[in-house]
């Protein structure tokens, strides 16, 4: 959008200061509308830093059709919002920020400097160069009228009305809530009669419920080189044993499937490869080779080379007449059964599904039955994998949001 003088006489909104947040506030700026931006925290861009403790994971590079199938049903949604700042146009973004990027063996794309802190602290400066008024521990409280441009916040100073010509909401979803994601606002827009879908645990861990023993010994030990399959889809990759059951990268993988089961059956049956790319046979062969003195837990490390939490987890699942039976027994260890009966509590999760239905707001993000309002984010009913692919819709669904805030404001301004 082209700056225009009618515009500056506006003055937009943006609670939420998460990288959905602040996008919409550069969108807004660069168009010469005067944007305040609110968060409830003492600074903004927290859960940002946390995504980037092990290095900030912008994207992917893999073909934009793949892209899109880690949205899963929501993939159409999504989908305009990333032809519009695709991988290209984010990589280019963060040069522009000064920081230049690489892609990684895994299709990874990173900050060359890995950091998150450095492009965060770039971007602020960016913003308020361009007029972005900061306000921290400004809590959203609603509305102090009827309308939707009329809102009240919670200040160390008591309650705060504030007046605005557009509102952008950017609030997160309910994962993380010591970071600023608490949901608060879903019964403030469900008040509204805004379509909102519960507010669920994504890319999160489960419970199982092992024994004390198992969890004694094995609780917070990684299950490396590891297959698990759900439901017909197969990923490999290592996980983490928990004092409950199992979290990490290989279990957010299927955590969306898996949750949606444990709602609809009560639990879930995770298989898990213990030894991937060895064939059943083989295992079968040399497990039957005669034992000898050493005990059976020996018999199983230097022959198949199954130790430590893997061994334990055999012992917690296996009936104990099995393992007198190579055949049964190599067949657990390329297909181990382990039962899901919950999810962890989606304040543990890594982010949430749920919130403000596509079917509530328009083309350009704006709740349907309260004009002048726009949502964007996490905040929206959509979910990803952890890393690249949340960023990456966050990042793009501020930018839809904000280009649907200056035509709104276009619209509405008399020529």
């Amino acid at each position: 959008m082209s700056d225009s003088p009618k515009l500056s006489l506006n003055n937009v909104a943006v609670i939420g200061g998460g990288p959905a947040g602040l996008m919409v506030a550069e969108v807004i700026s660069r168009a010469g509308i005067k944007v305040d931006l609110y968060d409830a925290m003492p600074s903004v861009g927290r859960k940002f830093l946390m995504a980037g403790k092990g290095g900030l994971n912008l994207s992917y590079s893999e073909p934009f059709d793949v892209f899109l199938t880690r949205y899963g049903s929501r993939s159409d949604h999504i989908k305009p919002m990333l032809e519009e700042f695709d991988t290209v146009a984010l990589r280019t973004w963060v040069e522009q920020l000064g920081f230049s990027t690489f892609v990684g063996s895994s299709g990874r794309i990173f900050p060359k400097d890995m950091k998150a802190a450095p492009l965060l602290r770039a971007w602020l400066h960016r913003l308020r160069l361009a007029g972005v008024s900061f306000h921290m521990h400004h809590k959203w409280l609603g509305w102090s009228e009827a309308g939707t441009q009329a809102l009240a916040f919670m200040t160390p100073n008591g309650v705060k009305d504030v007046q605005v010509d557009a509102v952008v909401l950017a609030l997160g979803g309910g994962s993380w809530p010591q970071l600023g994601s608490t949901g608060d606002w879903v019964s403030l827009l469900a008040q509204r009669d805004v379509q909102i879908a519960p507010l669920v645990p994504a890319n999160c861990g489960f419970d199982v419920g092992w024994s004390q023993h198992f969890c004694d010994r094995f609780a917070g030990q990684p299950l490396k080189s590891i297959v698990a399959s759900f439901a017909g889809i197969t990923k490999q990759g290592d996980c983490v044993v928990t004092e409950t059951g199992v979290e990490g990268g290989l279990i957010y993988a299927l955590s969306a499937h898996l949750r949606d089961d444990i709602a609809l059956n009560g639990s879930a049956t995770l298989t898990l490869d213990l030894a991937p790319g060895r064939q059943l046979s083989s295992l079968i062969e040399k497990i039957a080779k005669p034992q000898g003195k050493q005990s059976l837990t020996n018999h199983l490390r230097k022959c198949l080379g199954i130790g430590g939490v893997k061994a334990g987890l055999l012992r917690e699942i296996v009936p104990i007449e099995d393992f007198n039976d190579p055949i049964k027994l190599c067949a657990a260890i390329k297909a181990l059964p382990i039962k899901l009966i919950a999810t962890r509590p989606i304040a543990e999760a890594i982010s949430s599904a749920g919130g403000v239905s596509f079917a509530s707001v328009d083309e350009h993000s704006m709740v349907r039955n309260l004009p002048g309002l726009f949502c964007c984010g996490e905040m929206l009913d959509w979910e990803a994998p952890t890393g690249g692919y949340l960023l990456s819709a966050c990042f793009a669904s501020g930018r839809k949001a904000g280009a649907g805030v200056v035509r709104w404001l276009e619209i509405q301004t008399p020529s």
